[in-house]
């Protein structure tokens, strides 16, 4: 058993579900981790309040991710796997690259302003300089498939000469993820300078938009 870091960890009772259920179980743990430390972040999450809202115990917990920093790096990896196959489920390689890049680019605003909890997991690790991301190894599998797509449709796009050279799949990422990003990381200080128009329903449906207005922009002829 690895080791745990909690004081009264040994007064946990097992529960019946881990053994009927184990990836129920770990599903379970993930989804309230996730939660709880995109709300309090490492140093603050304790495993007691994560066990308090699942249906195992703590035991299970260190059973299942070895210790507290074994949990968040799984949830980290939870997450952006999950990102990921929204993305694969987009279905794009049939669309014209001009509507499949809007289409990427929208989908991406809208999947961070829905998974907030990702982009506040996110903005905690780089806070950690990124200690505990995975290995890039085991990252690059599910986070190139991002990049493949972005590949296809710009190849496709330069091919119909509709895109213009000069920019990597890469690159359009990091256009794509930096405004959907900021719309979510900087909501609390930019309306409270700015005012909050911009963040009820009118606001993000015009700034989606312009999202892919700006992509379309920046590579077409």
């Amino acid at each position: 058993m690895a080791q745990t870091t909690d004081s009264d960890e040994t007064g946990d009772t097992p529960r019946r579900k881990w053994k009927q259920d184990p990836d129920g179980v770990r599903s379970d743990i993930l989804r309230v981790a996730r939660e709880v430390f995109a709300q309090k972040g490492l140093s603050g999450t304790r495993i007691d309040e994560i066990a308090a809202r699942t249906s195992t115990s703590k035991r299970m917990i260190y059973y299942y991710f070895a210790d507290k920093e074994g949990l968040y790096r799984e949830v980290l990896a939870d997450a952006y796997r999950q990102t990921r196959e929204a993305e694969d489920a987009l279905k794009l390689a049939d669309m014209p690259p001009e509507i499949a890049l809007r289409k990427l680019a929208e989908f991406t605003f809208d999947n961070h302003q829905r998974s907030q909890d990702f982009i506040r997991l996110v903005m905690i690790e780089n806070v950690h300089e990124a200690r505990h991301m995975p290995d890039a190894s085991d990252m690059s599998g599910e986070n190139s498939s991002a990049i493949r797509m972005l590949e296809d449709i710009y190849a496709q796009g330069l091919a119909q000469g509709t895109f213009r050279n000069g920019f990597t799949a890469v690159e359009l990422h990091w256009h794509i993820s930096a405004l959907s990003y900021f719309n979510v990381s900087n909501r609390a200080t930019f309306s409270h300078i700015f005012g909050d128009r911009l963040f009820d329903d009118a606001g993000q449906a015009t700034l989606r938009q312009h999202v892919g207005d700006m992509i379309l922009r920046l590579v077409m002829i």
